[in-house]
């Protein structure tokens, strides 16, 4: 069977194609993505399955967003050229074969297999899968382009919302223990996201090389906002600039800090309220999705508003300052506690939804899919770091006499210090200078083929 629908010039649309159809197919993929996000309801059931630690079984999640970062990064140029059908419809492959591969280490009772299946190859999956909309988006809607992300990359934030309570139900359904429901929960959720997801790739379109929003007139250098570029920058010229680095910074900061609550969340709040059961942690898990999906959407749109360096200010200044309350008062009450980690998830989401909107700011809209996935090398760095330093902590705490709410004291504040650093990282981004911009005429020819060019400015820089 041929499989030339996939390529790209066959996903160019027509003159009458809504780009509201966009954002649908791309959330299609972030929400089946998404799941990721809700391997703490497994958690505890492949401990008990495969008799180790918590911190073994967490590396699971770990690698999966390691290779997340690092294909992202490796394939990001790959996504430009061959386009968003093929790129969705690739990661389809690999998330679904993760969960396959995943089930088949379950039942002989090989942890390697689910660390390749879950971690290595639905990893790939996950990165693949996660920028392979987001150039075409900001190509559809260079009007909005933090509104157009984040509809997107809410998808993302939003998956565990309905993967936690999907996934705690397939394990009570398919077994009376959940570790023996594993392998049939694993299959189920392999061949659902798998045909969501193809849905998805075969709607995605391509604008046409001189299409337009209604009404849309280009930024002028006299008219752009302080932060914003209208020139452009290549992916290799980006990646010397000082504010790669510095926005490097400022998302894994971001994300550390996010993803230690987000990869921990249902044992954590068990740990902090005694009387909490599985199936309310599992809904707290779903409640830290929904205020990751809405941060996704709110914080991004906003930034469209404000500017991206002002929202990040705030993601990291504000954050820092509720992740402080969370571990000096965090057992003072539920509500207390959901309210604090719904905004610092709310925020660490936001990061998410807003960082492509701000690479557009600082390097233009040419390469910016690639970019973007290698600055999500920050996320893989950070996949290691937020879960290692509140899982080993945590265990550490343990092994020492100490229990519930002392597991994570330690932690908290350690990420009072990181969201600090990255603060200071993100004050310190000004606007790229002009010896990394494209000459016009080079960008303009690039965007035309969406193949990568060698121009004489990329060589200097």
């Amino acid at each position: 069977m041929s499989l030339s629908f996939l390529d790209r010039e066959r996903t160019v649309a027509s003159r009458n194609y809504n780009r509201w159809l966009v954002p649908p197919a791309a959330l299609a993929v972030h929400l089946s993505i998404g799941e990721v996000y809700a391997f703490s309801v497994f958690k505890n059931p492949l401990v008990t399955e495969f008799d180790t630690s918590l911190t073994a079984i967490g590396a699971i999640f770990s690698i999966s967003i390691v290779m997340l970062g690092l294909s992202a990064a490796v394939l990001g140029t790959w996504v430009e050229r061959v386009g968003p059908r093929k790129a969705m419809f690739t990661a389809a492959v690999c998330w679904s074969s993760g969960f396959l591969i995943g089930a088949l280490g379950v039942a002989t009772g090989m942890l390697w297999l689910v660390y390749l299946g879950y971690g290595f190859i639905g990893g790939i999956g996950l990165g693949i899968g996660y920028i392979s909309p987001v150039s075409t988006l900001i190509k559809w809607f260079p009007d909005r382009p933090g509104l157009a992300t984040g509809l997107a990359i809410m998808g993302f934030g939003g998956g565990a919302l309905i993967a936690s309570p999907l996934s705690e139900s397939l394990l009570s359904a398919y077994a009376a223990k959940p570790e023996d429901a594993i392998v049939p929960a694993f299959l189920t959720l392999g061949v659902l996201y798998l045909i969501t997801m193809s849905l998805g790739a075969f709607t995605v379109r391509v604008p046409a090389e001189d299409w337009k929003p209604d009404g849309y007139t280009a930024p002028t250098d006299e008219d752009a906002k302080s932060m914003q570029t209208t020139a452009d920058v290549t992916a290799n010229s980006a990646i010397r600039t000082p504010q790669f680095w510095l926005l490097w910074t400022v998302l894994f900061c971001n994300v550390t800090a996010g993803i230690g609550i987000l990869e921990q969340a249902s044992p954590m709040i068990q740990d902090f309220f005694s009387d909490i059961d599985a199936k309310e942690a599992a809904g707290f898990v779903g409640l830290l999705s929904l205020a990751n999906m809405a941060g996704r959407f709110i914080w991004s749109s906003t930034s469209d508003v404000i500017g991206r360096k002002p929202i990040y200010m705030g993601y990291l200044g504000i954050g820092a300052a509720l992740y402080f309350i969370l571990a000096s008062a965090g057992t003072s009450g539920i509500a207390l506690f959901v309210v604090t980690t719904g905004v610092i998830i709310s925020f660490y989401g936001g990061g998410f939804a807003t960082v492509p909107a701000y690479l557009k700011d600082l390097f233009g809209g040419l390469e910016v899919g690639a970019i973007h996935g290698r600055l999500l090398t920050a996320w893989a760095a950070a996949g290691i770091a937020g879960p290692t330093i509140v899982n080993r902590v945590a265990d550490s705490q343990e092994a020492a006499g100490k229990e519930g709410a002392d597991l994570y004291t330690l932690s908290l504040y350690i990420m009072v210090g990181v969201l600090v650093v990255g603060f200071v990282a993100n004050l310190l981004i000004r606007p790229v200078a002009e010896r990394h911009h494209e000459r016009k005429e080079e960008a303009s020819r690039q965007e035309a083929t969406g193949k990568p060019q060698l121009t004489h400015s990329a060589q200097e820089a």
